[in-house]
């Protein structure tokens, strides 16, 4: 990938055990409303009206952030719907489909999903460089930007007769985030978040997956590169097996320097992975917070999970953070949750 060899955790500024987030952060009460009755009637608010609420919600999920103790923030994703869905508003190409089933236990079988009505497209990139933009202005701590992976975005659009399968919509995808993460970097965003999920979901094909990595990073420069891979969290429900195994040691192949893997909702399976990766001299975000879980970790649980940790890799290559974004946690726990995480690392350090 031909990334410079001084872009690393110590020059971007961030310690060892460093606690972050992986992306998202819970909408405020009042701004879930706003964005509600800003759907169903749109005729009462104007884009300076919704412009407002969205830089007011972005400052109160970066300040929860900071307020808590996290050292690497997002911008909390205020702009983004349910994870995903906000990026299709950018692509050109598709239109939405009827959701077959509204009643019932909440599911993936009730998100948005569109099919593809002729080339796809994102002449105007995906709404990131705004978002990044947004956060800059908020504050000078280090940031990461989380950027939607192909794969995974290609798995709410169905081909219809453009595309004849997952694969060759994935393909029309790549060169969107490619150009999305070069823009980003070029507007001086320094560590960048590849979004895989479906990756972990899908894991039949670990070579398939190394490729569209690499080619989603290819050129790309001058920036520290993490991929997130968790198990779904739509409603707090997964939608496969939760196993990382198959995937490794396959996808070390893969241009990336650090995962960002699920394990405090898993109790802590699989934690041996983290000396498979960091023996490659790669990182890990490793999640030790349940955000499927409203019940919050003592610190001296995560204490006991981080020092769990630190029997497999060295502190310098761990980031500590939950499991996957807080988007589907009630904002009163996700902020306890990221306090007792930050008191948690303190206290580590300072053994």
């Amino acid at each position: 990938m031909g990334k410079m060899k001084n872009i690393n955790l110590e020059s971007i500024g961030l310690k060892p055990l460093c606690p972050t987030v992986i992306g998202s952060s819970p909408f405020p009460g009042w701004f879930s409303l706003f964005i509600e009755q800003n759907y169903l009637h749109p005729e009462k608010f104007g884009a300076a009206d919704y412009e407002e609420a969205l830089n007011d919600a972005t400052r109160i999920a970066v300040y929860d952030q900071i307020q808590s103790g996290v050292e690497l923030v997002s911008a909390g994703e205020m702009a983004r719907i349910d994870f995903n869905l906000g990026f299709y508003d950018f692509i050109e190409g598709i239109r939405p489909l009827p959701i077959q089933r509204k009643l019932g236990v909440p599911a993936h079988d009730q998100r948005g999903k569109y099919v593809c009505v002729e080339k796809i497209s994102a002449p105007n990139g995906l709404g990131i460089i705004d978002e990044y933009r947004k956060i800059t202005s908020i504050t000078n701590m280090p940031k990461k930007v989380p950027v939607p992976g192909p794969f995974t975005l290609a798995g709410r659009l169905e081909g219809g007769k453009i595309y004849k399968n997952r694969t060759e919509i994935t393909e029309a995808l790549i060169p969107m985030i490619n150009k999305e993460i070069k823009d980003l970097i070029n507007e001086g965003c320094n560590f960048i978040q590849l979004d895989e999920p479906s990756f972990a979901c899908h894991p039949d094909n670990p070579n398939d997956f190394i490729r569209i990595i690499n080619d989603s990073l290819f050129g790309v420069k001058n920036a520290y590169i993490s991929m997130h891979m968790c198990f779904g969290n739509y409603k707090a429900r997964a939608v496969a097996e939760r196993r990382y195994s198959p995937l490794f040691p396959n996808l070390l192949k893969a241009n990336v320097q650090q995962f960002a893997l699920e394990f405090a909702s898993r109790e802590m399976a699989e934690i041996e992975i983290l000396k498979t990766v960091t023996d490659a001299e790669k990182s890990v975000a490793v999640g030790l917070i349940d955000v499927k879980n409203l019940w919050v970790e003592p610190v001296e649980v995560i204490i006991r999970r981080i020092q769990k940790c630190l029997e497999y890799s060295p502190p310098e290559l761990l980031h500590i953070t939950a499991d996957c974004g807080f988007s589907q946690t009630a904002r009163y726990a996700a902020v306890e949750k990221m306090k007792n995480m930050a008191l948690a690392v303190a206290k580590v350090r300072g053994k």
